[in-house]
């Protein structure tokens, strides 16, 4: 079995996200090789999908992102966005939401919930054939038995059927106005033939394929997260690392450059970027500390709100507290949390990245560091 070091594990990261040199210059082949873009509307500094896009290509612009939504490029499913032509591969899921007896144990609470309210669900499907798209505000809740709340949805019949309606591949959001999501018949979102996708293992494989060509290197099993599983299954190469526990499943496309030379770079990174998403592998393979801490007391906060993380080459070097203070104008820089102590050359490529990112934001940086 092969065996990599730290470095070479790191360098296949940080290759497969597209964050080294030279910079890619087109936003849909980012997306198709990053396979998705979270939805995140926090804009603490600006939204995930935003920086995830300017931290990758040569140059970016908001309308460019707009853009690819609004000409079907792009499409939203489960927060997500994704190439337009994936969804098929993800048909078999939609589908499995129709058999009596759902795959997933979680799956069947809802399926039975749909049920029991079938008519609204009709009503809703009619409503927008005649009107869509349409917010979920905009639409009628003929429940007559309510969601199960626990608290996050009271109230929201409307929404939670909508959601559970995507899930099926019944509805699909058109569009967004601002946060607010706009639905409409998936048939006239989504430009996929329902009837030409690949059956349930094969779309299963080709995630895993295409998610570990993303990600360059994963565990075979991994934790589940929201969203997107961060394992990839017995896709690519078994190889071991290092210092690190267990095997990982590497991209052989990443293997076969592992004798070319790397030209590394500065990146301010989202919080929920791909390279840091699985905090587990984060640590494993990049030896970072990270946790987002938005939903932390103040007090109890080591890093800050949203705090950037920071990389420098192959290396997560340091966090990056800013914020984005539209109204005053003005990119604040509370604090840059160097990991160790970094050289005056390296301070100042950090410096210039986050003057860059406040050009990108039409702000003006201050600095508010002590």
């Amino acid at each position: 079995m092969e065996r990599l070091t730290r470095e070479q594990a790191r360098r296949i990261a940080v290759r497969a996200q597209l964050l080294d040199l030279p910079r890619p210059t087109d936003l849909l082949d980012v997306v198709r090789r990053l396979t998705l873009l979270q939805v995140d509307l926090t804009a603490h500094v600006a939204p995930s999908a935003e920086l995830v896009l300017w931290s990758r290509l040569a140059t970016f612009e908001r309308a460019d992102l707009e853009e690819a939504i609004g000409d079907g490029s792009l499409v939203e499913l489960a927060g997500v966005l994704r190439p337009a032509e994936d969804i098929r591969l993800y048909r078999a899921d939609m589908a499995a939401w129709h058999s009596p007896e759902p795959p997933e144990v979680w799956m069947r609470g809802a399926q039975d919930w749909i049920a029991l309210n079938d008519t609204a669900r009709l009503d809703l499907l009619d409503e927008l054939r005649r009107e869509g798209p349409l917010p979920a505000k905009a639409l009628p809740d003929t429940c007559e038995v309510p969601w199960r709340s626990s608290g996050w949805t009271e109230g929201k019949n409307v929404m939670k059927m909508l959601e559970i309606m995507e899930a099926r591949g019944e509805v699909a959001v058109a569009s967004r106005e601002g946060r607010t999501r706009c639905w409409d018949l998936a048939e006239r979102v989504w430009p996929d033939d329902p009837d030409d996708a690949p059956d349930a293992a094969a779309a299963v494989a080709e995630r895993d394929r295409r998610r570990l060509a993303s990600l360059g290197i994963a565990r075979a099993r991994a934790p589940k997260t929201p969203q997107e599983p961060d394992g990839v299954g017995a896709q690519g190469t078994t190889v071991e690392v290092e210092g690190v526990r267990g095997t990982w499943q590497v991209d052989p496309e990443q293997l076969a450059r592992l004798d070319e030379p790397f030209d590394g770079r500065v990146a301010l990174l989202s919080p929920i970027d791909r390279l840091v998403f699985d905090r587990k592998r984060l640590a494993e393979l990049l030896g970072f500390d990270y946790q987002l801490e938005m939903y932390k007391p103040v007090e109890a906060r080591r890093w800050g709100y949203w705090a950037m993380p920071v990389l420098v080459g192959d290396r997560l070097v340091a966090k990056l507290d800013a914020s984005s203070d539209r109204r005053g104008g003005a990119f604040r820089v509370a604090a840059l949390h160097e990991d160790e102590p970094l050289d005056d050359s390296t301070r100042d490529a950090i410096e210039a990245e986050v003057a860059a990112l406040a050009a990108y934001l039409g702000l003006e940086p201050v600095d508010e560091r002590d």
